[in-house]
């Protein structure tokens, strides 16, 4: 069995599943804004739920980074999950993900060890190496239009904000005096005492690259099933063959991403996905703005080609009433091993994801505790 890292215990990274769940359920939040709504109000949905599914025993959640969508309120994860940390008291909170490319390693070592500091032994560090945006966004946030050099020197970005996480440069290296703050560095201080824990490394992704990375590194992987289910499975396969046993795991522990959204009426479902698949339409063709309404969708005469668009987007979106989701995950999970289901829900109004991750709460028969304020 490999040696456990000093600071990082595998607990912290497995789940256990609760009720009749088959693995641990999550969340992940984009913080999607409803035509109509704010940006403060998407702020306070996200309250809303992180409360409710730590009251009903997920395990984590996570908050996405995207840029320069009016849809997408969530472009300072490390803000946010400050945010959310004032909020709750168990439930493991992180980035799914922070975009390495677009930061500085030291700068997102620090802003992580400060939510550790914040948040003591529930904090993850999901990592991706996309832009999180489109080409010109990403470009002003590196002040680089070299992007693909980016995305090209990820492993060697990971590495150097791993050295700054656990402050552990070899002597001669050019960052050797240079320290993460708060981190590891105050524990040597002169009556210097510091947290034993930081925030474990994750690796998510869309292709094989980040799964096989994962793997070789021996660190938990996170699949974006809910916007590359085509690739879900050759993925996992190809993490589960790179996994080499690490100071982190010694088997391999891969989470899935999945789209659902749980109504108490099976039309109403419909109606909600059909909107937030208007809304990615608009997206893809470089009209993105406020989630629209499922009135709006009604209304929306969708060409041929958006249709099939729809259909096929669709078919990947886990949605209907309570039981009919229930079912739709315990099969996706039966079909991919996946160690952990990240449930993300979109839709226009709060109320309605809210209501959505309270359905399969009951579902599942997941623990019962007061759910605190209502969405917006």
């Amino acid at each position: 069995m490999s040696r456990r890292h000093p600071t990082v215990a595998e607990d912290e990274i497995r789940g256990t599943a609760q009720g009749t769940a088959p693995v641990p359920l999550s969340v992940l939040d984009l913080v999607t804004v409803g035509a109509g709504r704010t940006a403060s109000d998407a702020l306070r949905t996200s309250v809303a739920i992180a409360k409710l599914t730590e009251s009903r025993a997920f395990h984590r959640y996570w908050v996405a980074e995207h840029h320069s969508m009016p849809g997408v309120a969530s472009s300072s994860p490390a803000v946010i999950l400050a945010h959310l940390a004032a909020h709750t008291t168990r439930i493991r909170l992180g980035s799914g993900g922070v975009m390495l490319p677009n930061h500085a390693p030291l700068v997102i070592a620090e802003q992580f060890g400060t939510l550790e500091a914040m948040a003591p032994g529930r904090i993850d560090l999901g990592l991706g190496r996309a832009p999180g945006t489109d080409g010109a966004t990403a470009a002003a946030l590196r002040r680089s239009d070299r992007l693909r050099e980016g995305a090209d020197d990820f492993p060697e970005q990971l590495m150097e904000l791993t050295r700054f996480l656990d402050d552990d440069f070899p002597d001669g290296h050019p960052y050797r005096r240079i320290h993460a703050v708060p981190g590891p560095v105050q524990a040597t201080s002169p009556g210097g005492v510091q947290s034993p824990h930081r925030p474990p490394l994750w690796l998510l992704g869309s292709s094989g690259f980040s799964a096989q990375l994962a793997g070789s590194l021996g660190l938990p992987f996170a699949f974006a099933h809910h916007f590359s289910a085509q690739n879900t499975i050759p993925a996992l396969d190809l993490y589960r063959e790179s996994f080499r046993p690490s100071a982190v795991l010694d088997e391999p522990y891969a989470l899935i991403g999945v789209s659902a959204l749980a109504t108490d009426d099976e039309k109403e479902a419909r109606r909600q996905v059909r909107a937030a698949v208007l809304n990615m339409i608009r997206l893809r063709t470089g009209r993105p703005g406020l989630v629209p309404t499922p009135e709006e969708a009604e209304a929306y005469e969708f060409s041929p080609m958006e249709e099939e668009f729809a259909n096929s987007w669709n078919a990947n979106v886990v949605h209907g009433t309570a039981d009919e989701v229930r079912s739709g995950l315990d099969d996706l999970h039966k079909r991919t091993g996946a160690d952990e289901l990240m449930i993300t829900g979109n839709a226009h109004s709060g109320d309605v994801r809210l209501r959505s991750y309270e359905l399969l709460a009951d579902a599942y028969g997941l623990p019962t505790a007061s759910t605190g304020s209502a969405a917006s």
